[in-house]
């Protein structure tokens, strides 16, 4: 009998440049740098996956995807934005 093996594809995190780095790099005190956080994250090839996880996971401490909460947030509000201007012209198109 044949038997085939799949092998499963690594989790986005499996592949971060972070793997291994210390955590508390990525949860700086307040008012700490970020730049070093960030500069792992540069040029992470699930830089994108990362920071999606965060924002549908509502992250709200530390970098993610090389981005700060603030700078998350300010994604999450203009994702909002649009969804609200998406609905109108929806509603608009029905009436």
């Amino acid at each position: 009998m044949l038997k085939l093996e799949i092998e499963e594809a690594p989790e986005w995190q499996d592949l971060a440049n972070c793997l291994g780095v210390d955590p508390d790099l990525f949860f700086p005190e307040r008012g700490a740098s970020t730049r070093e956080a960030k500069a792992v994250c540069h040029g992470c090839i699930v830089r994108d996956d990362c920071l999606e996880y965060a924002l549908q996971n509502g992250e709200k401490f530390g970098i993610w995807g090389g981005m700060s909460e603030r700078e998350r947030r300010r994604i999450r509000r203009q994702r909002a934005l649009e969804r609200a201007a998406a609905a109108q012209v929806a509603d608009e198109s029905t009436a």
